[in-house]
């Protein structure tokens, strides 16, 4: 990932929080603020979107391109129009948002890694009193984690970037990692102990929900329905054009060759990308009860809507 084509936006970003969810006039393109992240996953399914390779409708979008947990924290407060986050972030927030059935990342071998820097057995017993690299605790990993150890509660958050060398220099004895992380540690000489994803999976009979697009509630709901069928034609676009890998998608993935981009794109951009299905949605289900069961604050309420359509 570039962080200084990520940086380049910071200096703009706390004026346009002020008119975050702004509209123009009604004789004019409604225009809509949508936060994801610069992995390539992301930038693959919205490049035709806000570059406006494709017709957005009279719809106009502002980008803004931040880690997860910085989008987590984001939707916890109510900031952008429409937004990439974590399933539990959602979960905390479904007073303002709903999810869109297009742009989520579903799958079954996606799901994040406990990594060790020597090899060591999964025990049950030693994990928990080890001290863990999380990668914020808004996240879909941490939740899978805390499934996996419940017990193991001397977490370190920090940006998933960081972990690999929070482990290899000892900062941490563990590290959860995600993302491109998942095609690199190896080379790093670290270990994987357990694919929490596999355990989730085989625990649920599902696929993992890693993330989702949430659009706010306040949102007109026709408007909010478009929005959904241009990310879903934005998906379709870059799929007609794959193996092709865009301008914008490397801009934000410097760092990382070609072939770990496709990578990138081939484990977390999928069918489910393009709609949730029956399995997708029975997934999401599923680890919301999960998250209320873990969530004291929410008192297990189960009344809250997460599906737009």
């Amino acid at each position: 990932m570039n962080q200084s084509a990520v940086s380049s936006q910071q200096s703009a970003v706390s004026s346009q929080q002020s008119t975050v969810g702004s509209r123009q006039s009604a004789s004019d393109s409604w225009k809509l603020t949508i936060g994801f992240s610069p992995c390539p996953n992301d930038t693959f399914i919205f490049d035709a979107l806000v570059n406006k390779r494709i017709d957005t409708e009279g719809l106009e979008f502002e980008a803004l391109l931040e880690d997860v947990e910085t989008l987590n924290q984001w939707a916890l407060q109510g900031k952008l129009d429409i937004t990439k986050l974590s399933f539990p972030a959602f979960f905390q927030s479904l007073d303002n948002y709903i999810l869109l059935d297009a742009g989520s990342a579903l799958g079954k071998g996606v799901g994040p890694l406990l990594i060790s820097r020597s090899q060591i057995p999964n025990n049950k017993f030693q994990i928990p009193n080890s001290t863990i690299a999380i990668p914020g605790i808004n996240t879909t990993a941490n939740l899978l984690f805390s499934y996996a150890y419940p017990e193991a509660l001397n977490k370190k958050f920090m940006i998933f970037s960081a972990i690999e060398d929070a482990v290899i220099n000892g900062d941490t004895e563990l590290g959860v990692i995600i993302h491109e992380n998942r095609f690199t540690y190896q080379e790093k000489g670290l270990h994987k102990v357990l694919d929490l994803g596999v355990y989730w999976e085989e625990k649920m009979k599902a696929p993992v929900p890693l993330g989702g697009i949430a659009i706010k509630k306040t949102v007109d709901r026709l408007i909010s329905l478009q929005v959904e069928k241009l990310i879903r034609k934005s998906l379709e676009y870059a799929f007609a054009n794959y193996p092709l890998i865009t301008g914008y998608v490397k801009e934000y993935s410097q760092t990382m060759s070609e072939e770990v981009m496709r990578q990138h794109i081939d484990l977390y951009v999928n069918d489910y990308s393009l709609g949730l299905g029956k399995d997708g949605r029975l997934a999401i289900e599923k680890m919301y009860d999960l998250f209320l069961s873990q969530s004291s604050s929410l008192s297990g309420d189960r009344s809250g809507e997460l599906f737009l359509s």
